[in-house]
């Protein structure tokens, strides 16, 4: 098969659809979307949204990552980001799907704590009482308009994240390590604690103890994107964050994550962006 017709990986922000997510929080019924698509979801990935779906009535099948399971009612999935996954619902099935935007993941998950490799993991599970109920107070809180909306579907997201994280352990020793990380969440790690320095993949690739170019193959299998695309992303998260959610000018938010030219952080964002920062900040105040 040559390579321009080799089938390509759908890479989707929610469902779908290419504009950004609204919120850093998103909560809508399996429903919604699904009469819409026959109830029926090729296998796609979300380079920048976690999420995690609720069946409440009815059932179908979810592959993750090319492993099909059979879903049931009361079942949670836990869909990392980046994962090749798809689902073929029952017509009628009922239940929820909350989806993270990285940028809440990175504020929510402390790397001390352990939680972002646990939830790395992709899985069907068994839906806790308490996990249903946080469930349920995601989707009423991001149903209204109420003040503190914001702050209160930040607080469950991370409620939320925590429950999942404790139900992909269970069994596991109290206090247990998480198993040993893969190159992946190694590298992860590493861009979290110097994404700011602007280090090529070769400097990476060499604390890992391998290639860049091994580096780039496993992030491509993993994410459909090359290492040097990961550690751009975790610029961009922070950059979006600052625009969003901050009173920061576009130079001081360039300078603080390593740009020494705020002209080319703008050249930057724009290209990964699609919106200059101003433009982004503003569609961002009025969406």
């Amino acid at each position: 098969m040559t390579q321009k017709n080799m089938p390509q990986i759908l890479n989707f922000n929610l469902f779908g659809e290419a504009g950004d997510l609204p919120d850093v929080v998103h909560c809508e019924t399996i429903q919604t979307r699904s009469r819409l698509h026959n109830w029926e979801f090729a296998p796609h990935r979300h380079a920048r949204l976690h999420q995690v779906l609720y069946l409440a009535q009815g059932g179908g099948r979810v592959t993750l990552d090319g492993a099909p399971q059979q879903i049931a009612p009361q079942d949670v999935v836990n869909v990392p980001l980046g994962l090749v996954h798809g689902f073929s619902f029952q017509p009628g099935t009922e239940g929820l799907v909350v989806t993270l935007a990285a940028e809440m993941l990175d504020q929510a998950l402390l790397p001390v704590e352990g939680l972002r490799p646990v939830l790395m993991r992709p899985a069907v599970l068994r839906c806790a009482q308490d996990t249903r109920g946080t469930l349920e107070q995601i989707l009423a809180a991001f149903s209204g308009r109420a003040f503190g909306r914001a702050q209160i579907l930040r607080s469950l997201a991370g409620l939320l994240l925590g429950q999942i994280a404790r139900d992909l352990t269970e069994g596991e020793s109290p206090g247990a390590a998480p198993a040993r990380p893969d190159l992946l969440a190694r590298f992860e790690a590493l861009i979290e604690a110097r994404y700011t320095d602007h280090r090529p993949v070769a400097d990476y690739a060499a604390d890992l103890g391998v290639s860049p170019t091994h580096l780039s193959r496993v992030c491509r299998a993993a994410t459909g994107r090359p290492a040097s695309a990961l550690i751009e992303d975790r610029l961009i998260r922070e950059a979006r964050r600052n625009l969003v959610y901050t009173n920061l000018t576009v130079a001081t938010i360039a300078y603080a994550l390593g740009f020494s030219d705020p002209a080319y952080f703008t050249r930057v964002f724009t290209r990964a962006t699609g919106l200059a920062p101003r433009a982004f900040r503003d569609q961002a105040q009025t969406g």
